[in-house]
């Protein structure tokens, strides 16, 4: 049986990286339960989802997941977060195609322990690049600046 790679981009497979997290372990860090978050999203567990947003969030929370396909994420950098701190933020990139066009979710979330762990706050979202088809050789309308086929596209 061959180990099966995070969703969230670590390098590290999923038993050892978000899959303890998912399952209910504490995350140690503001971006660790970022990764843990965005593989929930890709697996459509809003179990997860849900308890891990901040408490005055979840009543309102939606069961509906948006009907896209998680590409990729990438962690543009935090502030805080780390083991001993109860605030942090987590700058990322998410991509996901959607409607047969690749688009990019830009956030600035904010996190804060809760009862010891961590939880998801709000968050600063960039605006949407436009939609559109991009072909193979196109720039890849994630801003990456490299072709489609060996982005967003990969």
């Amino acid at each position: 049986m061959t180990a099966t790679a995070c969703p969230c981009g670590s390098g590290a497979i999923l038993a050892d990286c978000c899959g303890p997290v998912i399952a209910g372990a504490p995350a140690p860090t503001a971006e660790a339960l970022m990764r843990s978050r965005y593989t929930a999203f890709v697996q459509s567990n809003i179990v997860h989802i849900r308890a891990t947003y901040a408490t005055e969030h979840r009543a309102r929370m939606s069961d509906d997941l948006p009907a896209v396909d998680w590409v990729r994420l990438e962690i543009m950098g935090t502030s805080g977060g780390a083991p001993d701190d109860n605030t942090g933020t987590v700058d990322f990139a998410a991509r996901y195609r959607q409607d047969g066009a690749v688009r990019l979710h830009r956030e600035k979330s904010n996190f804060r322990r809760e009862d010891g762990c961590w939880v998801y706050v709000d968050g600063v979202v960039a605006p949407q690049l436009p939609a559109g088809k991009s072909g193979r050789n196109d720039p890849c309308p994630c801003g990456s600046g490299k072709k489609f086929k060996k982005c967003c596209s990969a």
